[in-house]
C-alpha cells in the first residue's frame, strides 16, 4: 500500500504534464474580451502635441497593434499588416518600449501600415491591455470593446480565420 501512493502522484503528475503539452499557448484567454478598451493617454510618433485616446477610436472596428523596432515577431507579421492597410483595413500601432527614432526608421525602411501610432515608451499602456509580448494584436469593435486577441505574429490564417470575420 504504500508503494501505491507515489505511484499514484507520479500517475497524476504525468497526467498533467500530457494535458499541458497539448495546449496551445498562442490561446492565452484575455480578460479584456468583451469588455471596453483600457483607459491610456499616448502621444503620438508624429507629434507629440497629438494624442491618442479610446475616444479616438471608438465608432468604427479596428485592429490595435503592439509592435517595436527590436522586436523580431514584428518583422514577421508587417508584410501581411501592410497588404491589410493597403485593403482599407485600420490599424492603430503601439510602439512598446521603444525609442521613437529606432520606430521611425523601422517604419521608413519596412513601410508604415498604421493609421496613427502612439508611443507607450514605458510600456504601461501594454500592461494595461495584458501584453506580454510583442507582437500582440486586438480587435476592437465600433463600441470600443475588446473582441479578440492575437498573441504572436499574427498570420493569415489567424487573419481570415479569427479576425476578419470580427471586422
Amino acid at each position: 500500500m504504500r508503494y501505491a501512493i507515489p505511484i499514484v502522484l507520479l500517475l497524476g503528475l504525468l497526467a498533467l504534464l500530457g494535458i499541458g503539452l497539448k495546449l496551445d499557448p498562442r490561446e492565452v484567454p484575455s480578460p479584456l474580451i468583451g469588455k471596453a478598451a483600457p483607459a491610456f493617454d499616448l502621444p503620438l510618433l508624429a507629434t507629440d502635441s497629438e494624442r491618442l485616446t479610446p475616444a479616438s477610436l471608438s465608432g468604427r472596428p479596428v485592429l490595435v497593434n503592439f509592435f517595436a523596432s527590436w522586436c523580431a515577431g514584428c518583422r514577421v507579421e508587417h508584410p501581411l499588416l501592410m497588404r491589410l492597410a493597403e485593403q482599407g483595413v485600420e490599424i492603430i500601432g503601439m510602439d512598446y518600449k521603444d525609442a521613437p527614432d529606432d520606430a521611425q526608421q523601422w517604419l521608413r525602411r519596412h513601410g508604415n501600415p498604421y493609421r496613427q501610432v502612439a508611443l507607450d515608451r514605458e510600456g504601461q499602456a501594454g500592461l494595461d491591455w495584458g501584453v506580454y509580448g510583442v507582437p500582440e494584436t486586438y480587435v476592437l469593435g465600433a463600441d470600443g470593446k475588446v473582441l479578440f486577441k492575437q498573441i504572436g505574429p499574427m498570420t493569415e490564417q489567424a487573419w481570415f480565420e479569427d479576425i476578419q470575420p470580427l471586422m
